[in-house]
């Protein structure tokens, strides 16, 4: 089992490279194994390009010349079930038959309806030995956005917000008030190239009037959407450029500005973070860090859907003001970042 969690480890290593172009299918990464040697590797590096599994296989023929021989007696580890229906690409289960692969190793099954278990069941059908659950937690934790839209129909949400050592949030007149430090920031800025999109309320747009872009990481922007009921919200704000796709949620109008698209909510006194979700996964929005304000934040926790919370504390102190967000969910992380403190937490299902 040890040399089988190797191999895996590699597999995910692999898989996280195609983040975040592979959004919204899963991150996966593929190793192809003969006598205890990786003969071949690949990713799934483009959203409709060549999965993992097509990639790996390329490796090796392009590197042996018996390349066909030396499948037959491999092993070929992947970190998600191989599909086994046709989408943007032919089945990968398919493609592992042809070639006659002796074993396969799976960390886990893909729960998207058209292969849950049919990529298993058709490579065991044709002979072919097959392990399953490798590594199975990490490799569920790899492709959690993905599992998410797939099995909640909604995308993956990580809350994010800094606070000063007195748990505040902004002062109580909501002027703009810099809690975290540089080196915050720039983690931040690192963390939205990882996300389909950013989401923040009309206070937070007007008052701090963010770009929410990355431009202290060299990755890419995500999508920005913002919550501005009766459309008061300057028409010159940052988020207004046209720079980046912004998707602006309201109760007025349904229209296209360039990149800036109104969404007309049909009821915005109940259920608002449900109706936003759920338009963001009709999107193919796979994952959104939400990050203010207070009441944005607090809505979201309210109704319990978050997924994933990152809190900034600072050793500032505020003495009144608004109150940051109470949240209850299980630590699994926790560091240093410049002066802050930085804890991440994730919500069980008992909370």
């Amino acid at each position: 089992m040890v040399q089988h969690e190797k191999y895996m480890q590699r597999c995910i290593e692999l898989a996280e490279l195609g983040a975040p172009a592979v959004s919204p299918n899963p991150m996966v990464g593929s190793v192809v194994v003969v006598n205890d040697q990786i003969i071949g590797e690949g990713y799934h590096q483009k959203y409709g390009g060549p999965h993992a599994e097509v990639n790996a296989i390329n490796s090796v023929f392009e590197k042996f010349p018996d390349a066909a021989a030396l499948l037959k007696k491999a092993t070929i580890y992947v970190s998600l079930e191989p599909c086994a229906h046709y989408g943007k690409t032919p089945p990968c289960a398919d493609l592992i038959i042809k070639h006659q692969i002796a074993r396969v190793v799976v960390g886990c099954r893909d729960p998207f309806t058209q292969v849950d278990g049919k990529g298993i069941e058709k490579l065991k059908d044709a002979g072919i030995d097959v392990m399953v659950g490798v590594l199975e937690e990490e490799c569920r934790w790899l492709n959690r956005r993905f599992f998410t839209r797939i099995q909640k129909q909604r995308p993956y949400i990580i809350l994010k917000w800094a606070q000063t050592a007195d748990a505040f949030f902004a002062p109580a007149d909501n002027s703009q008030y810099w809690i975290s430090g540089t080196e915050a920031k720039k983690l931040v800025h690192k963390w939205r190239s990882e996300e389909d999109a950013v989401l923040v309320g009309k206070n937070t747009a007007a008052i701090d009037n963010p770009q929410l872009n990355v431009r202290y990481f060299n990755g890419r922007s995500p999508k920005r959407v913002v919550i501005d009921r009766k459309l008061e919200l300057n028409p010159n704000l940052n988020l207004f450029d046209q720079t980046v796709e912004t998707l602006i949620f309201n109760e007025i109008k349904t229209d296209v500005d360039g990149k800036n698209k109104y969404i007309a909510l049909e009821d915005f006194d109940r259920y608002v973070p449900q109706y936003i979700l759920f338009q963001l996964y009709l999107q193919d929005i796979q994952s959104v860090i939400i990050e203010g304000g207070a009441s944005t934040l607090n809505s979201f926790i309210e109704a319990g859907l978050w997924d994933e919370c990152r809190v900034f504390t600072s050793e500032k102190e505020l003495k009144t003001g608004i109150k940051a967000p109470l949240i209850y969910g299980k630590t699994v992380d926790g560091y240093a970042i410049g002066k802050d403190k930085l804890v991440i937490m994730i919500n069980t299902p008992q909370n």
